[in-house]
């Protein structure tokens, strides 16, 4: 499917009215499948934007916290290749939607679009100050505002599934009086792959942490966690290990190197759960025998610094660290 917005695809795709009560010589209407939902989406979004556009400035709307993706995590290099494409044709070519706000400290509130309006507004306070925003304004309630902004971000790839649980999660309260189903049926989903999604916002932010991004947190992860998270037993063993993880995904970032995947996060921290038997521990001593740190190895072999160097100059740590390396190192490949 094109990366261009779900409402664009929509207004290119009015539906045709309803067909009359099946009779003998009209074959019933097919069960409805994931496709015939989405297109049926598209046509309620069809008929919500219908409006002119209008030309306006980011800095006369507010952005509605409806909308599930977070505002505050956008910036320029994720968003450098709508940056390029704005420039390159003068404004966004796909409206955004806004509704107005009488009395509000803004004239209009965005509904939806709100990486264009990010763009925009970089674009505005980088040397383009002319480039407006390309905006329809709609008469939307809250509910009718939530389903309109859940078209267009469902096949967004940069709103991880943790932004669509905690969104999700509160309009079912908010606008479905905190019954499930009544919602899927609204958003044209599956009341599984609903429950999956708000599941995942039990996930508590030790176990978050653990991830390189929230974007390898993926729904399906749930299933496996929570079960784990909610055994007394074990939910101290997760918490140790995800947060042994979540200093390893820290040092990987300072020395610019890969960090560990998602699922291989998911594997480590259900395996720490039946990891038996002590962390083995060590001191690491600089040069001049002074104790700068701790080593701990577990029983997936899997090595754990801390250090508290003082006023040792980097090289002297680097020196003390030598050592401890090259021993694991040919642990590793004795196992091999």
């Amino acid at each position: 499917m094109s990366r261009r917005s779900l409402i664009g695809e929509a207004l290119a795709s009015v539906p045709s009215e309803p067909s009359a009560t099946p009779t003998p010589e009209t074959p019933a209407t097919p069960r409805p499948n994931f496709t015939n939902k989405r297109l049926e989406a598209f046509g309620e979004a069809a008929r919500i934007v219908k409006r002119p556009t209008i030309r306006l400035k980011p800095a006369e709307c507010s952005i509605w916290p409806g909308n599930a993706r977070d505002y505050s995590m956008l910036d320029e290099f994720r968003l450098r290749s709508l940056i390029d494409s704005i420039l390159a044709e003068g404004g966004n070519r796909v409206p955004t939607v806004v509704r107005r706000t009488p009395g509000g400290p803004l004239p209009y509130e965005l509904v939806t679009g709100t990486r264009r309006h990010w763009a925009i507004s970089w674009l505005n306070a980088n040397h383009y100050p002319d480039i407006d925003l390309i905006a329809i304004i709609e008469d939307l309630d809250d509910e009718a505002a939530f389903r309109l902004a859940d078209i267009e971000n469902r096949e967004r790839e940069d709103i991880s599934d943790l932004e669509r649980g905690l969104n999700y999660k509160a309009a079912v309260d908010s606008y479905y009086g905190g019954v499930q189903l009544r919602m899927a049926e609204r958003l044209k989903i599956s009341k599984s792959q609903l429950s999956r999604y708000i599941a995942l916002t039990e996930i508590p932010p030790f176990v978050v942490s653990a991830f390189h991004s929230p974007m390898d947190l993926q729904a399906k992860y749930a299933e496996k966690l929570l079960p784990l998270l909610r055994d007394g037993s074990v939910r101290a063993k997760l918490e140790a290990a995800a947060d042994q993880i979540a200093a390893e995904q820290s040092f990987r970032r300072s020395g610019d190197e890969q960090p560990i995947t998602g699922p291989e996060v998911l594997s480590r921290l259900v395996q720490s759960t039946t990891t038996k038997g002590r962390v083995q521990r060590a001191t690491i001593v600089a040069p001049r025998g002074d104790a700068i740190g701790q080593v701990e190895k577990d029983q997936q072999k899997v090595l754990t610094l801390s250090l508290s160097p003082s006023n040792l100059t980097v090289d002297e740590i680097l020196e003390a660290l030598r050592p401890v390396i090259e021993q694991a190192k040919m642990r590793s490949a004795r196992r091999r």
